[in-house]
């Protein structure tokens, strides 16, 4: 498995901010982004491996893992050593057990591919054998141990809801993601922690669901917000947008002529369901970024120069 570069994945120097990794992430986002570019399989996995490379670097948390190691990849790759040996001293006791982290994938967007490569499961994930340490429960309660996890969704998962498989202690475990699901919420698996040392009740897991970041759609509330990127000439002479909706459902937008940046239009009821048994939904709201023309040529600037002399008179 090779080591991943995610600075070179989006091109910003090890130092670089989180304004500079945002914008970075962006710019490549909108070059490679399946809509952009469809029936391109080279530009999905390099929309897949981007995505990835900022869900790493733009948390502060994995990117301090990620740095301490890459200092140290060489040496600990030739001793043999696991990602989860190497990570253990970032692990901390909740509920008296020892917290993990479980990946998931970017679900629909790629057609239900995995979106998170083998090496950021294996850097950020858990895989373990029954019985390891890393797993064993170490008290002497009558109930064993509970664990604590993280899983990781697509915010396309938690839109549609969907079903995911985790790999615990060798084994397999089917996970129910409702409809609805929102960052934070905990899901009991009974009986999947720790077992008690006198062979009474075995602990339970919970998992704490976090959705990972999206290149265009952002959640406040049940509604959700998606930034759509318009040239120049399109915001002032008007035209016709094309959004593919977070349940494949393909809408067209009006844009009318002089639509200023970061204009707001109010699309209706695609947002995240309120509850997880019922129909009612948040609000989809598109908000408009006017891409200002780069490397214009002299004939272009001409032109421009030509009108504003004519807004001028």
């Amino acid at each position: 498995m090779d080591f991943k570069d995610y600075y070179k994945i989006l091109g910003v120097e090890k130092t670089a901010t989180k304004d500079e990794i945002s914008k970075a992430f962006r710019k490549l986002a909108v070059k490679y982004h399946p809509d952009k570019n469809p029936n391109n399989k080279a530009a999905e996995e390099k929309f897949k491996e981007i995505t990835e490379a900022n869900e790493v670097l733009s948390d502060p948390e994995k990117r301090k893992k990620y740095d301490a190691l890459g200092a140290n990849w060489r040496q600990h790759q030739s001793s043999g050593g696991g990602f989860e040996d190497f990570f253990s001293q970032y692990r901390d006791g909740r509920r008296g057990g020892t917290t993990y982290e479980f990946s998931g994938d970017f679900g629909d967007l790629f057609g239900g591919s995995s979106g998170f490569s083998d090496f950021f499961e294996s850097f950020f994930g858990h895989q373990g054998e029954r019985g390891s340490d890393s797993f064993r429960s170490q008290t002497h309660r009558d109930r064993g141990q509970d664990f604590e996890a993280t899983l990781y969704i697509s915010l396309e998962e938690a839109y549609n809801g969907t079903n995911k498989e985790i790999l615990i202690e060798g084994k397999k475990l089917r996970v129910k993601i409702n409809p609805g699901t929102r960052a934070g919420e905990k899901l009991r698996l009974k009986g999947q922690g720790g077992a008690s040392r006198i062979g009474k009740q075995t602990g339970d897991l919970y998992l704490t669901i976090k959705i990972a970041k999206h290149p265009f759609y952002e959640i406040d509330g049940d509604d959700l917000y998606y930034d759509l990127i318009i040239d120049l000439y399109t915001a002032v002479i008007g035209g016709k947008k094309r959004i593919k909706l977070i349940n494949d459902k393909t809408i067209s937008l009006d844009i009318p002529k002089g639509t200023d940046n970061g204009t707001i239009f109010r699309i209706g009821k695609f947002g995240i369901k309120k509850t997880s048994s019922g129909e009612e939904r948040g609000e989809l709201f598109v908000r408009i970024k006017v891409e200002t023309p780069k490397n214009l040529s002299k004939k272009e600037l001409a032109l421009f120069e030509e009108l504003s002399k004519l807004r001028n008179e």
